[in-house]
Formats: C-alpha cells, structure tokens, sequence
C-alpha cells in the first residue's frame, strides 16, 4: 500500500506544468440553456445545441423562434472565440469577455458579444447580445454548463465463442 502512495505521490507531483492543458478539459463542450429576449411588440426564444471547443472555438447551431411572427424565426450556426488564458481566468472565478459571429442559413452574419461569470465549478450565469441591426440588439440572460470532453462510446469486448 506505501509503494501505491508513493507512485501517485510521484505521478502527481510530476504532472505539475502540464496540468493547465487538463484543468482545460473540463472546457471542452459547454450547454448553454435557452433563454429569450423581447423588443418592441416581438419575443424571441433562442436555444442552441451544446457548444463543442476546438483550438479556441466554441462552435454551436442555433434556433431562433419570434412570436408572434413565427415567419421571421432562423437557424444557423454560431461561433466565439475563447482563449486559454480567459479559460484559466473562469477557472479562478473570474468573469470573462467572449466575442464571436452568427450566421443564419440564409446568409445573414450577426455579431454576438456576452460576458461569462462563474457561479460554481461546473456552471455560471452568461449574458449574450445578439446585434440583429444597428438599432436591435437581442439580450439573453442564462446559465451555462461544463460538459466536460465528449463521452466516449464504451469499447465492446468480445466474448470467447465456446
């Protein structure tokens, strides 16, 4: 039992600069919760399938629903970029600037800015603006999640034909 002590005693005290990559991991899918915004005589829904970091991209699509004019909803993709450094930053529990783009299968590009604030380890409150026109910018006010990496299929291990 000492030598097992010793051995993780030594493996950890090894991993000391190479940490920072791992304590990223838990980073690497983010779910950000729908959430709506209105102006004027319209409401609109947002939801997003979960955001899936790559290098310093977060890359999501999204749905947007306005009521009452159903017609004028979208879909599309959206994107911010993420540095590291603003990552170690929301591990120490700091608040962070993200900056990114949105573009609806139409065509139509939007600029989208927000600020995350960790309330936990695994989660925060984020707010995003979504710049539709000069004159409209959508509000969300959520939370988000750490998914953590994407799970991995089990491997299958094959029984021994008898």
């Amino acid at each position: 039992m000492r030598r097992f002590l010793a051995l993780v005693t030594v493996s950890l005290a090894c991993t000391g600069p190479a940490r920072g990559s791992d304590d990223l991991a838990r980073f690497s899918q983010v779910v950000i919760r729908p959430a709506s915004a209105s102006f004027y005589i319209a409401s609109v829904s947002m939801s997003f399938q979960p955001f899936t970091r790559h290098r310093e991209t977060y890359s999501s699509t999204y749905v947007a629903r306005v009521f009452p004019y159903f017609f004028l909803g979208e879909k599309g993709r959206i994107w911010m970029t993420v540095p590291d450094e603003a990552l170690e930053r929301v591990n120490r529990g700091e608040a962070v600037n993200l900056a990114g783009r949105a573009v609806s299968d139409s065509g139509d590009e939007r600029r989208v800015e927000g600020t995350a604030t960790p309330t936990g380890p695994w989660g925060g409150r984020i707010r995003v603006r979504v710049f539709v026109s000069k004159r409209i910018v959508l509000t969300y006010n959520t939370t988000y999640e750490l998914q953590g990496p994407p799970s991995q299929p089990a491997a299958v291990t094959p029984t021994p034909a008898r």
